[in-house]
């Protein structure tokens, strides 16, 4: 018994138990020098100080606090659950109140009569998918525990609110107080009618998936027989829009049973991305068909189905809008519902009807929060099976050496068809076409621990994960997801860790920078000698600076601009001699099917590059930049679509330069090894309000190709405190 005793007072101590018996013994003797009789009260009076000293650092502190660090990331220590979501919701409002209260007031549908009629369509959107309702409702069904959560989540909104007007633009100051179906509502419309489905979608009838997507990410996973450490490492890379409900919030959550790392959507209450000293998780977005629309003949005030007319439910709703005067004019919103969902659109004796899957799904919050609390891969798994997250890709890594790909998603179950015929107008006048159930947990695509021992996502199908391939499409229905391209980024992605059987934490980094071009690699061994034999002088000049450059997109590389621009010139994938081929998925598409036409192409690029610039080899960096208030940087990455692993997108500004506008947003590098090692960055910095000297602080890093590293231990924060708040 006193042997057991010992033993378990060893393992509190972190030492082995002759260690730890060793030191109780040289501890003794140092004191009473050998005398045997006094020996044994001072190993207990040893062992007792020990049990006191470790029990100690168990309990709970008395307060809860927030230590703010150098880069404006808030570790958030709490007493209990509760105090810890209080001071999470504090901590967003002083770095994100402005934005915060206006995406709240946005997901209320009532931006209009807060902030006047540019805010009119996101108020009919939101009214007319019913999200302030089933907001009420979600909040009903939560457990009692995680509703609490919510509960101190808007308190600490609205404390720091209470405690710091001053800070607080006076004009969403209106949408205070902060209730908790504010934070669920504002949760559903980024989730299920931000990502799932938006109105461009809808209005544009645009394909449902693309490269194009400014909606986009990389995740790795590397298994301990990939990694240099022999420990499995993770990467998260996000790519979303520099602004509105797109932005991430980087932050540490530490409460009894948590201590977590990583980032969420501002406004959400806890982690999206996380890792902790056990696990870790990404995500992507995937190629998930959540939504359908449905055109129903209209007939006698309702609408045809299955041979018989059915009446629409029919909702009148008043919607208030702010006119410049300060008055608020009414406006009426009439919402018809179908079998279907709610009508979106109606046109000569035809309507469109709107189906989303996982509204009635009210628990991806205490999912999420659930899943960063997990300790290994089985209790990770008992978190996803629930299905609360209606979509994105799940990337995982552990310290037991475990890696894990998941096409996770709620996945209507349709009759037939497969991926394609489903990106249309659905026919509604059948039920043979009207999903009702999604797919459990067990039919969804999941790669574990792979031979390769590395899986990637760059937004393809979950197919090309891994290579040898490890999963089979054929085993799938054919609507789970599509089978056609994988993009030049999924291609570059999968190269960079197929081609290094040995990957070292800082050479992962390294690769998640690069901005190495795979369509350049694909095509300049056919463009350059065509140049040289069909072009004219000015297309054999750019032909010299394509040969030189070192297709990368860094923001001294010389050609980059020319091969953007020639790239915008063509017509992709015509152009490609040999198409994209399932069983070549790493080497297609590739070749010129129309060398001249190229060739004339790039004499038309050079000389717009020309005009423009002065020079053909204008540095990448010249022309597109990275800005903030106060920051004006050359940049480096590009669209992922000419299959840059580090991805930016851009938008137009004065004199034929561009702006970073989108793309790598957060990144954040976790090796499993012990203790946990991590490096990260919020590209654009960690605040927007104007008071916060951490709005677009992190850019700087970002230009250098740098991530900041990650203090999770309390002597590595207090080493780097900026500011400590105590509740």
């Amino acid at each position: 018994m006193f042997k057991a005793f010992l033993q378990w007072l060893a393992l509190r101590s972190h030492l082995p138990i002759n260690q730890f018996l060793h030191q109780c013994k040289n501890y003794a003797f140092r004191v009473v020098k050998g005398n045997t009789f006094r020996l044994l009260p001072l190993i207990f009076g040893f062992i007792f100080a020990l049990f006191v000293g470790f029990s100690s650092r168990a309990i709970l502190p008395k307060s809860t606090e927030i230590l703010w660090d150098t880069y404006g990331i808030p570790h958030i220590y709490g007493k209990d659950t509760q105090s810890a979501f209080q001071a999470f919701g504090w901590a967003q409002m002083q770095s994100h109140a402005n934005l915060l209260l206006r995406l709240y007031g946005q997901a209320r549908g009532r931006a209009a009569e807060y902030w006047g009629e540019k805010y009119l369509e996101s108020d009919r959107w939101v009214q007319r998918m019913g999200i302030p309702e089933r907001a009420q409702s979600w909040y009903k069904a939560q457990n009692p525990a995680f509703r609490n959560n919510l509960d101190a989540f808007a308190a600490g909104l609205n404390a720091y609110a209470k405690a710091h007007p001053d800070l607080i633009d006076d004009e969403v100051e209106v949408v205070l107080p902060i209730e908790p179906v504010d934070i669920l509502a504002h949760g559903q419309r980024v989730l299920h009618f931000t990502f799932v489905v938006n109105p461009e979608s809808i209005n544009d009838n645009v394909e449902k998936i693309g490269e194009n997507n400014s909606k986009a990410s990389n995740g790795w996973a590397i298994a301990p027989s990939r990694s240099a450490s022999g420990k499995a490492m993770l990467l998260a890379n996000p790519h979303l829009p520099w602004s509105n409900l797109f932005l991430w919030y980087e932050a540490q959550l530490t409460a009894p049973g948590i201590d977590a790392y990583g980032a969420t959507l501002v406004g959400i209450p806890v982690l999206a991305i996380a890792f902790n000293d056990n696990l870790g998780w990404t995500h992507t977005v995937n190629t998930h068909d959540g939504w359908d629309t449905y055109e129903l003949q209209l007939a006698d005030g309702g609408y045809r189905f299955d041979g018989k007319i059915r009446a629409f439910q029919t909702e009148e709703k008043t919607l208030q809008v702010k006119q410049d005067n300060g008055t608020l004019r009414a406006e009426s919103l009439v919402v018809q519902h179908s079998i279907h969902g709610p009508v979106v659109a109606q046109k000569q004796g035809k309507a469109l009807a709107l189906r989303v899957v996982g509204l009635d799904s009210p628990g991806a919050l205490q999912q999420w929060w659930d899943m960063a609390q997990a300790k290994n891969l089985t209790q990770f798994e008992t978190a996803l099976k629930r299905l609360q997250l209606p979509m994105f890709t799940v990337m995982y890594a552990d310290r037991d050496g475990h890696i894990m790909h998941l096409f996770n998603g709620q996945v209507p179950i349709r009759s037939q068809g497969n991926f394609e015929d489903w990106e249309g107008i659905i026919p509604g006048n059948t039920s043979q076409t009207l999903w009702t159930k999604t797919h459990p947990y067990r039919d969804l695509p999941r790669v574990v621990d792979p031979a390769s021992g590395w899986l990637q996502n760059a937004n393809d199908p979950p197919w090309t994960t891994t290579f040898p391939r490890a999963l089979n499409p054929d085993k799938y229905p054919p609507y789970m997801a599509p089978r056609g391209l994988m993009s030049f980024r999924a291609q570059r992605s999968a190269k960079m860790l197929n081609e290094d059987e040995s990957i070292s934490f800082e050479e992962m980094v390294k690769y998640k920078h690069s901005t190495r071009m795979e369509l350049a690699d694909r095509l300049l061994d056919d463009l350059i000698p065509a140049a040289r034999k069909f072009g004219d002088e000015s297309a054999r000049r750019a032909a010299d600076i394509l040969e030189t450059w070192d297709r990368q997109a860094n923001a001294d590389s010389q050609g980059a601009v020319l091969f953007a621009q020639w790239t915008d010139e063509m017509d992709f994938p015509e152009a490609f001699a040999i198409p994209w081929k399932e069983e070549a998925p790493q080497t297609t598409p590739d070749g010129l099917a129309d060398p001249q036409k190229a060739v004339k192409a790039l004499a038309i690029a050079a000389a717009k590059v020309d005009k423009a610039y002065g020079v053909l080899d204008v540095p990448w960096g010249d022309v597109f930049r990275l800005k903030s208030v106060d920051r004006d940087l050359p940049a480096n990455g590009d669209p992922g679509k000419l299959g840059i692993f580090r991805v930016l997108n851009f938008a137009p500004t004065a004199n034929g330069r561009f702006q970073a506008i989108e793309g790598d947003s957060y990144i954040a590098a976790i090796e499993f090894s012990n203790p946990v090692r991590a490096m990260a960055l919020t590209s654009y910095g960690n605040a927007t309000q104007p008071n916060s000297p951490h709005v677009g602080e992190q850019l700087q890093l970002f230009a250098r190709k740098e991530l900041h590293p990650v203090w999770r231990s309390r002597q590595d924060i207090t080493a780097h405190l900026e500011q400590r708040q105590v509740f």
